[in-house]
């Protein structure tokens, strides 16, 4: 052959070869092209999936027919990495407008720059649902724009009666003597301020009043000031002694000490320890009866640990007990216990209240109500917008006529029956409040939420 001939054929290799296209036809691009293709899948076995009816090879079940949109698949894995793109903040203390993404200086006061808490632009989308026709013939859901409110929280408390430890009190001995008569009952008995208790046999307390009548008895002779003295000197001598005026003016008039003086109480209170008895000889300072004072009262109440970050001095606090009943009781939190309970993982507040007519009694309780404002007005959602399965938080939003997103969301406090969104959400996102359980039945049976696409079966955070 000659070798001229293989001329026209090499010009069509390098013709067809060296073509820009190289003869090959692109696929369109589905990310631009909304296509809605189709599989077959069992309810029980959502793992499994066919392109053509038939039965399920695990449970011999008939295959359900899935119809699902290729454009979400593909903007599910985008958006769940920029959900999952969290920033560094730093911004001026005194002009936060002013930001930055690095850590440096404010260049108005040149202080510090502030970090503040990373957050996500988006939750994390882990699951996709298109409902077909006749599914929305019976889906009547309930929407809520997610908004922004100034949230309150009325935090519920069991408080216990106890008696306050600033009203102890006691009843001393306030000079040597044998106790001859006592006039208190018994333990838990009320004694008020200048109520008798107990009669004394006290040579130094009898000597102090002989001295006292000699002295007035003189002065009135001489009007000496001396003699005077005298008389101020032993009046105050027998009131430190605990021995009331209209008592040594007695004596003065009967001109004589009588061997037996009544000692009377200078508190009132329910007597707490009992220690008063006829023939016991008590030194100077020794307690005849120790006295819980209960005109004044503390409730302490156990704030469990998930509101324990809530709870401050200065808050009031409204109180319901049962001996007062129709009554509410007005207390201001004035102690915080600064150590947890570890074993009722609980906090123990106080508040002292005031009880003039003494109907609470140690050991009483009472239902508390802590009102709480928090601070700021932060994105809310209502509760039944929210299906926590313990693992997780998952609220469902429309995205469209027929399509819904399940997204996973960190939440805050909650109050009157909205919860706190810490992130996951933007505002004005409309959210299922009524009907998301069955949007949620429909992505387990079918295989809607990723980790089950992902793991199988078994692989459900429910």
């Amino acid at each position: 052959m000659s070798k001229y001939k293989w001329i026209p054929l090499l010009a069509l290799v390098i013709l067809f070869g060296c073509s820009p296209s190289n003869n090959k036809v692109e696929p369109p691009d589905h990310k631009n092209h909304s296509t809605d293709t189709s599989y077959y899948t069992c309810a029980m076995h959502p793992q499994v999936r066919e392109d053509k009816p038939g039965k399920c090879p695990i449970c011999h079940m008939n295959l359900s027919k899935i119809e699902m949109d290729e454009q979400e698949i593909d903007q599910t894995s985008t958006m769940n990495e920029v959900a999952t793109q969290e920033t560094d903040v730093w911004q001026c203390k005194d002009y936060p407008e002013i930001t930055s993404n690095e850590a440096a200086e404010c260049p108005i006061d040149g202080a510090p720059m502030i970090l503040q808490p990373k957050t996500s632009k988006s939750g994390k989308i882990i699951a996709n649902i298109k409902l077909q026709k006749s599914q929305l013939e019976h889906f009547k859901p309930t929407f809520f724009p997610v908004t922004t409110m100034m949230m309150q929280k009325n935090v519920r408390l069991l408080g216990t009666v106890l008696q306050s430890e600033e009203k102890e009190s006691q009843i001393p001995a306030r000079v040597d003597g044998r106790v001859e008569k006592v006039y208190v009952q018994s333990t838990g008995s009320f004694i008020k301020a200048g109520d008798p208790v107990v009669d004394l046999y006290s040579p130094v307390l009898i000597t102090a009043g002989e001295e006292y009548l000699v002295a007035r008895r003189s002065y009135e002779k001489t009007n000496s000031i001396e003699f005077q003295k005298m008389i101020q000197q032993s009046e105050e001598r027998l009131k430190l002694w605990g021995i009331k005026k209209f008592q040594y003016e007695s004596w003065y008039a009967k001109k004589a000490v009588p061997t037996k003086i009544t000692i009377y109480s200078p508190t009132s209170g329910i007597v707490r320890k009992y220690n008063a008895s006829v023939g016991r000889y008590f030194k100077e300072g020794q307690n005849l009866f120790e006295l819980s004072d209960l005109s004044d009262v503390w409730v302490e109440m156990d704030v469990y640990e998930h509101d324990a970050s809530l709870v401050s001095i200065g808050q009031n606090v409204s109180l319901v007990f049962t001996a007062i009943p129709g009554e509410v009781v007005e207390g201001v939190v004035d102690f915080v216990n600064p150590v947890l309970d570890s074993n009722s993982r609980t906090l123990k507040v106080r508040t002292t209240i005031k009880n003039d007519k003494g109907f609470l009694k140690p050991g009483m309780v009472a239902d508390a109500t802590l009102n709480v404002k928090l601070e700021g007005h932060p994105l809310v959602v209502p509760r039944s917008a929210i299906i926590d399965t313990g693992k997780r938080k998952v609220v469902w939003v429309k995205t469209g006529e027929k399509k819904f997103q399940a997204k996973e969301i960190h939440t805050g406090y909650e109050s009157q029956g909205y919860v706190e969104v810490k992130h996951g959400l933007k505002e004005n996102e409309e959210v299922i409040i009524d009907g998301n359980f069955l949007l949620d039945a429909q992505a387990q049976l079918f295989g809607g939420y990723e980790d089950m696409k992902q793991q199988g079966a078994g692989g459900h955070n429910h």
